[in-house]
């Protein structure tokens, strides 16, 4: 089925939907003729769930053989939501799309590339560090014998680039959690008090982030915050102690999640944070009976 996006009296986007059992590892042929006899600049081939855009960059009036964006529905990253959004009516310019388009489809096929030579580094790719810290020749036991160190040094790297990004980012929320003044509802409890003091662990937010991820996929993720107790670390919806998600328990050496299900309360061991994503389906089915209570 074709269908046209018309803007200012012609098609500007030309869409082909296919079954959702249908692959779509090879784009109609149709859909590459229809966009040659358009003035359509952008087209799109979708099973709706997995999404394909092309444009004519390689060639004026000539569909490309390869998409500039693509995405799965079921996977699909806060990046490419920044793409799509190019495409809403409000700030839609066919000008700039084109220039973003062939920037991203540049972008991926560089990120593709880098992708397949740290799963599988080339000679040439090998040959490039070997002439920066080797002074002998690079015969080809020398590649053979650096291949290996290549590769786990690129994957060693990125894995610690990733770790300190993540440390940051809980450092900083830290940092603003405590820089905020608590509410009078939430104002921690001191030793003053007599009573324990109540310390939001890096653990907890790993946490709070893992569920927040989890249910971004029905509700928007700023409804989703936490309130951290002396007993445990609570997971809520719209701030609102009445709506909780879960609750975690981090603090001793068995670790579990409550949540609630129909009139009972479900308390599930955890060994580590993952094992969290087991209960997904649990939690999204708890967000959306959430949505659905009237305040």
């Amino acid at each position: 089925m074709k269908k046209w996006i018309i803007i200012d009296g012609k098609p500007s986007i030309l869409i082909e939907a296919k079954n959702i059992d249908d692959s779509l590892k090879t784009h109609d042929s149709q859909l590459f003729r229809y966009f040659t006899t358009t003035q359509s600049k952008f087209a799109i081939l979708t099973n709706g769930l997995q999404y394909k855009f092309f444009s004519d960059i390689q060639e004026p009036n000539k569909m490309d053989e390869t998409p500039f964006l693509e995405f799965n529905l079921l996977d699909i990253k806060d990046s490419t939501v920044a793409e799509l959004k190019k495409f809403t009516k409000e700030v839609y310019n066919v000008e700039e799309l084109f220039s973003s388009a062939t920037t991203l489809k540049y972008t991926n096929k560089i990120k593709s590339i880098f992708e397949e030579e740290l799963r599988e580094p080339k000679e040439d790719f090998i040959k490039y560090f070997i002439w920066g810290i080797y002074e002998g020749k690079a015969t080809q036991n020398v590649v053979d014998r650096f291949k290996p160190i290549v590769k786990k040094a690129l994957n060693q790297y990125i894995s610690e680039l990733m770790n300190d990004k993540l440390k940051a980012a809980l450092e900083t929320t830290i940092s603003s959690e405590s820089e905020s003044a608590p509410t009078k509802a939430e104002e921690p409890l001191t030793e003053e008090d007599g009573k324990k003091v109540i310390i939001t662990t890096a653990m907890e937010l790993e946490a709070f982030y893992l569920v927040k991820s989890i249910c971004r996929e029905i509700v928007d993720p700023k409804r989703i915050s936490y309130k951290d107790t002396v007993s445990y670390f609570g997971i809520l919806l719209d701030n609102n102690s009445r709506k909780w998600i879960c609750r975690l328990f981090l603090d001793g050496s068995k670790k579990h999640i409550v949540y609630p299900k129909g009139d009972k309360e479900v308390k599930m061991s955890i060994d580590t944070l993952d094992d969290i994503f087991k209960y997904k389906d649990d939690l999204l089915e708890i967000v959306k009976q959430l949505i659905a209570i009237k305040d």
